[in-house]
Parts: C-alpha cells; sequence; structure tokens
C-alpha cells in the first residue's frame, strides 16, 4: 500500500466531504453536485494511476474523521445562513 498516496487522497476526501459538510443548509445541494463531480474526477484518477485499495481506505478515513468533527465541533457549531451575517461599523 502507498501511505503517500493514502495520506494524499484521505486529505482531498476529507476536504470535500467537510465542504459540504460546512455549506448553508440551502445551498448544500448545488455544492453536493459540485462536489460529487470533484469526487469522479478524483476516482478517476485513482483508476489511472493504479490506487483503488489507497482510494478506498482513504475514502473510509476521511469519513471517520469528518464524522469526529462533526461529533466534537460541528453539531455545537452548525452553519448559519449568510442572511445573518452583520456588518461592524456599517452606518
Amino acid at each position: 500500500m502507498n501511505w503517500e498516496a493514502w495520506l494524499g487522497l484521505t486529505l482531498v476526501f476529507a476536504l470535500l466531504i467537510l465542504i459540504v459538510q460546512r455549506t448553508e443548509p440551502r445551498r448544500r445541494r448545488i455544492t453536493l453536485v459540485v462536489m460529487l463531480i470533484a469526487a469522479e474526477v478524483v476516482r478517476r484518477y485513482l483508476v489511472y494511476r493504479g490506487w483503488p485499495v489507497e482510494g478506498f481506505w482513504a475514502f473510509l478515513a476521511a469519513l471517520v474523521l469528518n464524522g469526529l468533527f462533526w461529533l466534537f465541533i460541528g453539531r455545537s457549531n452548525p452553519p448559519h445562513s449568510s442572511d445573518e451575517i452583520e456588518v461592524v461599523g456599517n452606518e
């Protein structure tokens, strides 16, 4: 198993999942579609390089890492709507 590829792929998959996880609920569907397209590009790269096993384990590790992030940080700090943002000093 190529550990360097596994680590890099874990970071890529974790970032893709985190972007969807931390998106506003109203915009989550379009973000999911864009991230699925990016995930398909990564999957095709894995097939081309001959790293399907590393890709599978990297995806599982990314799911576990994002699950832990959600458990410890995401539940108590959910993403809010951009409509609630106030600019300080804007009169």
